[in-house]
Order: structure tokens, then sequence, then C-alpha cells
């Protein structure tokens, strides 16, 4: 056994083999009128 990993089987790969996902995301960042909103105190739940 050798310290390295086998690379054979990486470069068998088949990147088109893989499906194609959308990606979402899950933790969206506030727009700058809800942060102005809520500066203001008039952020409604």
């Amino acid at each position: 056994m050798s310290d390295k990993p086998d690379m054979t089987e990486i470069a068998r790969f088949d990147k088109a083999k893989l499906k194609k996902t959308e990606t979402q995301e899950k933790n969206p960042l506030p727009t700058k009128e809800t942060i102005e909103q809520e500066r203001k105190g008039d952020a409604t739940p």
C-alpha cells in the first residue's frame, strides 16, 4: 500500500453521466427594502 490514492478511477470518470440539478438557496439574503423596513421597525412577520 502506498500513501498516494489510486487515480485510475478518477481518470475514467465520465462527467456526462451526472444528472443536472437545480440549486435553490435555502437562506436567501434580505433585500435592501427589507433591511430598511426592519431598521424603521415597520417589519411585519
